[in-house]
């Protein structure tokens, strides 16, 4: 994924965010991705999902409803993951005021 440190953060809120709404799985969460312009390999997104669960964003469980019932995991947001969540749309919002406005960001006093 070109340009990967600055969009890694965005692929992270991208993953609560739907992880927020139901339970999602690797492949889905990669297919889900590239409909969107990343593209992401299980190698990259697998250690990001367990490092979300080792912070206690996301929990998972092992499931076997999947094709031809084979396992996999599944993973969903936790409190604190939807807390994280709330907190990033706000900044997210903020951002975004600043970064679409035409002619980018306000120099009224608060940057160099």
């Amino acid at each position: 994924m070109q340009y990967h440190d600055l969009l890694a953060g965005f692929v992270r809120l991208h993953v609560l965010h739907h992880a927020a709404e139901s339970e999602v799985y690797g492949q889905w969460i990669i297919e889900e991705l590239s409909r969107h312009g990343y593209t992401i390999s299980p190698g990259t997104l697998y250690p990001m999902l367990q490092a979300m669960e080792a912070r206690g964003y996301l929990t998972s469980r092992p499931d076997t409803t999947g094709r031809a019932g084979r396992p996999r995991r599944v993973y969903v947001a936790t409190a604190d993951g939807r807390k994280a969540l709330a907190v990033a749309r706000e900044r997210l919002q903020e951002l975004l005021g600043e970064v679409a406005r035409p002619g980018g960001l306000d120099r009224g006093g608060s940057g160099p």
